[in-house]
């Protein structure tokens, strides 16, 4: 008879597990409320958007750049809802995460620049990086970045089901 090791495994104890699950919960509604707000102050002010946008020189092309300002905060939205509600929380997860990672770095890249041409120190560079927060500290941003990064990984590993309309959509519901 051979051990599967999925049966090997020993689950936390209940009082250990019940506090992951509500972290979790907490992390997606986070998340999810921080994303609609954060994507509908730019989605309002599209024009404000795409001068920030602008500002990191992805593209000089007109239409890719009013492309990104226009659907890009809608998107943040969009997933911010999913997360609220609790729809492919793990798609949703992972989605905001592969923003964030670029666009993290993105913003590092230019506040070094701003840094090395201003001979000021990483953590005085203060600018307005298209977040929908406005003027920021960039060390304030890159640690702001780095929790909610932390907290999509913490969906993505599967906490947050509670409370959930449809966690997972590649699996069949239970009640099905």
């Amino acid at each position: 008879m051979n051990p599967d090791i999925t049966t090997l495994a020993v689950p936390p104890p209940a009082p250990v597990r019940n506090w992951l699950d509500y972290a979790g919960v907490a992390s997606r509604w986070i998340l999810g409320v921080l994303f609609v707000y954060l994507g509908l102050s730019k989605a309002l002010h599209p024009e404000a958007f795409l001068k920030l946008v602008r500002q990191y020189d992805f593209t000089t092309n007109s239409l890719v750049l009013n492309s990104i300002a226009a659907g890009l905060p809608w998107f943040e939205v969009f997933c911010g809802l999913l997360l609220l509600v609790g729809v492919a929380v793990r798609g949703s997860a992972l989605l905001l995460l592969l923003m964030l990672v670029p666009f993290t770095l993105v913003v590092l890249k230019r506040a070094l620049a701003i840094s090395d041409l201003q001979h000021i120190a990483l953590c005085a560079v203060k600018f307005d990086c298209g977040c929908g927060a406005g003027e920021v500290f960039i060390c304030r941003k890159l640690a702001e970045n780095s929790l909610l990064m932390v907290l999509s990984c913490w969906l993505l590993a599967g906490f947050g089901r509670r409370l959930s309309a449809r966690f997972d959509l590649t699996r069949p519901r239970k009640d099905c």
